[in-house]
């Protein structure tokens, strides 16, 4: 269906004619998210399943299709494609900006019985800044591979308004916010304390979280990553207000709330690690606390470069990166096969594929970029494609046997070891 794409396995497979099986293996992750997760609707939109959960996050999405950017501007069926699922994403914000994932139509599917303001478009209210960060990027994204204009239109401007008026209440969620989550006979990861408001905090600046990308709980309620990545899609707004739309309403709004929150997290989110220095916390509530670790999920602290907030030489970002490879993040695992970040969303001592592919993202050494892939290849439990967690001493122990984000991750970090990069 899409001539670009053996052209682009072929120049894969080339580039590593001395390792059959990475080539094999990119094929086989390439394919199976387009062939397998990603439907055209009637309405030109798309509509893409995170692989074995039948709903659409909003986060997800994006990543599974991102790959396909490297391809955008020259096979217009894949531009058609991301920007159908551009369109989609912001019509499913305007329905709820509070929810993380969504169904193809409104059956009523997923966790009706959450205690919060569910409607049946909704598979998942959880609420995760990341949620709303992803569409605006990859807007940009589909804009700076193609030139695209056309789906900068009426859905996207009301959503992007819809977004900073949200995240602005958010600040002061104790106060403004209409938002609550229960989730009753579950995990405690699952569901928010006090009543649905989530853990005690104070205003700070930065924007209130109620769980991480991993759809977990915060343990404090300034996810700093998330914030981070919602000052660059701020950014990306106001570029787009005053380059695109000539809105300079807009843009100043924009403006205004990326300074906020990045004043909130400089101030608060630093903090001074007696053998790495000065780094950034992973959660705060502005009382003090600081949650020091990492999570495989993004957006992560491993990924600011990768987000675009900081560079990859800058000062924190290096002191907060040597802090996330070792021992001391209580996420970071090591075993016969592998070593890397996992999460508390999976089996403890498990590793994710997407964390190490991140790692590899987030580094200019082509050798390490290499190891990685080997890594990747060697904890595959001979299925040729990525999965969520895996023990690493005994990759056949992983979970998720079709997940289509830690594919894609895969194939991006193939795609950049080959010099084939998206356009920031």
């Amino acid at each position: 269906m899409y001539t670009s794409i053996d052209k682009l396995i072929n120049t894969v497979k080339e580039a590593f004619k001395d390792d059959k099986k990475i080539g094999d293996m990119f094929e086989k992750c390439f394919l199976n998210t387009i062939n397998t997760t990603i439907k055209r609707m009637e309405d030109k939109t798309s509509y893409v399943l995170t692989g074995d959960i039948p709903a659409m996050w909003l986060r997800d999405s994006v990543c599974q299709v991102r790959p396909y950017l490297v391809l955008a501007n020259e096979d217009s069926e894949i531009a058609d494609m991301i920007e159908g699922l551009v369109e989609r994403q912001f019509r499913y914000i305007l329905v709820d900006p509070y929810a993380n994932a969504f169904n193809e139509e409104a059956n009523g599917a997923g966790h009706q019985n959450d205690l919060t303001d569910m409607k049946p478009d909704v598979w998942e209210r959880k609420y995760e800044i990341d949620s709303l960060c992803f569409p605006i990027q990859l807007s940009y994204l589909l804009y700076k591979n193609t030139g695209r204009t056309s789906h900068f239109n009426d859905t996207f401007k009301k959503a992007v308004h819809t977004i900073i008026d949200l995240w602005k209440v958010e600040q002061n969620h104790e106060e403004n916010s209409p938002y609550n989550f229960e989730r009753l006979d579950c995990r405690q990861l699952d569901t928010l304390a006090r009543s649905g408001k989530g853990p005690v905090h104070k205003v700070t600046g930065m924007t209130w979280c109620g769980f991480r990308p991993s759809d977990d709980a915060c343990n404090y309620s300034y996810l700093v990553p998330s914030n981070m990545f919602a000052v660059v899609v701020l950014n990306y707004v106001d570029e787009i207000a005053r380059e695109i739309l000539n809105d300079e309403e807009l843009a100043k709004k924009a403006r205004n709330l990326r300074d906020e929150i990045n004043e909130g997290i400089e101030k608060y989110a630093v903090y001074n690690h007696p053998r790495c220095g000065k780094m950034y916390a992973y959660e705060v509530d502005g009382l003090g606390n600081y949650n020091l670790m990492d999570d495989a999920n993004l957006p992560s602290l491993l990924a600011i470069p990768y987000l675009g907030y900081a560079d990859l030489n800058d000062e924190k970002y290096i002191n907060t990166r040597n802090f996330i490879l070792s021992t001391e993040n209580p996420e970071f695992h090591i075993g016969k096969y592998a070593s890397g970040v996992g999460s508390p969303h999976t089996p403890e001592g498990y590793i994710w594929h997407i964390s190490l592919a991140m790692q590899g993202l987030t580094t200019d050494d082509v050798n390490k970029k290499r190891e990685l892939l080997e890594i990747m290849k060697n904890t595959d439990a001979g299925t040729y494609l990525m999965h969520e967690g895996f023990h690493p001493d005994d990759p056949k122990k992983f979970t998720r046997d079709w997940f289509s984000w830690a594919n894609m991750m895969f194939c991006e970090l193939v795609l950049d070891y080959c010099g084939i990069k998206v356009k920031k």
